[in-house]
């Protein structure tokens, strides 16, 4: 008997268990949606605009990287990463002082790309937009999730909420640049 089996009964983690897949399967099938959909004029699939997205966060991320943030397999982020590169939207290169690891870095083009898609960003719907707006209302914020980035920092560990955070305020950071170009601009 495991040391964690104590603090709970089968049935307390059966249900836990299955509340957790089925909201899950749930909420990725509303994002999986919206997420195709926003990214279809661009002839991109998820895996391709999420290695995209990673490359553009991280600049310079090694494949290892790509695979881990992204939640894919090496040969899965390396094979997606390839047709990207053939497209001319991703770069591979090795470092001096690591030639064991392939990075990967978006091209102008990739990079040019990625810029255009956030500015279209509300030409499709997003069912996950609309379904956070009551709240966002309510309590003048989108949900915050920590209670999920808690559990996701136990499975996947510190340095996967590192680099989500680090993605997330540059974007965030990428998104008030963008911004206050287009208002001197106009």
């Amino acid at each position: 008997m495991a040391v964690s089996e104590g603090l709970y009964t089968m049935k307390e983690a059966m249900l836990y268990s299955q509340r957790i897949a089925q909201l899950s399967k749930a909420l990725w099938k509303a994002v999986e949606k919206d997420w195709q959909t926003w990214i279809k004029p661009y002839d991109l699939n998820i895996n391709e605009h999420h290695i995209l997205w990673i490359s553009f966060h991280l600049k310079g991320a090694s494949i290892s990287d790509v695979a881990k943030f992204g939640v894919m397999h090496v040969s899965t982020a390396f094979n997606f990463s390839k047709k990207l590169e053939e497209r001319g939207l991703l770069k591979f290169s090795k470092r001096d002082d690591d030639k064991r690891n392939t990075y990967v870095e978006l091209t102008e083009a990739g990079n040019a790309l990625i810029l255009r898609m956030y500015e279209h960003y509300h030409d499709t719907q997003h069912a996950i937009i609309d379904g956070s707006l009551p709240l966002k209302e309510l309590y003048g914020r989108f949900p915050e999730f920590l209670d999920v980035m808690a559990v996701i920092r136990n499975i996947y560990g510190e340095d996967f909420i590192d680099i989500f955070e680090r993605s997330f305020d540059d974007f965030k950071e990428s998104l008030d640049h963008a911004q206050a170009q287009a208002s001197i601009t106009q």
